[in-house]
């Protein structure tokens, strides 16, 4: 995910909603596509001011690679990006 201040981010389209807690207990809204599913980008209650968009939603291969990665103590050790600058956080 990527976030960008809100001010910056126009959304056009449709989209169907989902609200979740995290793991901190605050919720944030998910919105998805209504026709595939996919997540396109959520709001978060601890960042009011910001927007996290899913990177996968860019079809632009110039973007940067991410600076942090986060959620490790999840995944599989074997998708876990060894890129060198990456800050790890569990």
């Amino acid at each position: 995910m990527a976030r960008f201040p809100r001010d910056r981010v126009r959304i056009e389209g449709r989209s169907q909603t989902f609200v979740r807690v995290g793991d901190s207990g605050k919720p944030s809204t998910l919105h998805f596509c209504p026709n595939c599913g996919s997540t396109v980008y959520w709001e978060m209650s601890s960042l009011p001011d910001f927007l996290a968009i899913a990177y996968g939603a860019f079809a632009d291969a110039r973007l940067p690679a991410p600076m942090v990665s986060v959620y490790e103590e999840f995944a599989h050790k074997w998708a876990i990006p060894q890129i060198d600058g990456i800050e790890h956080r569990d």
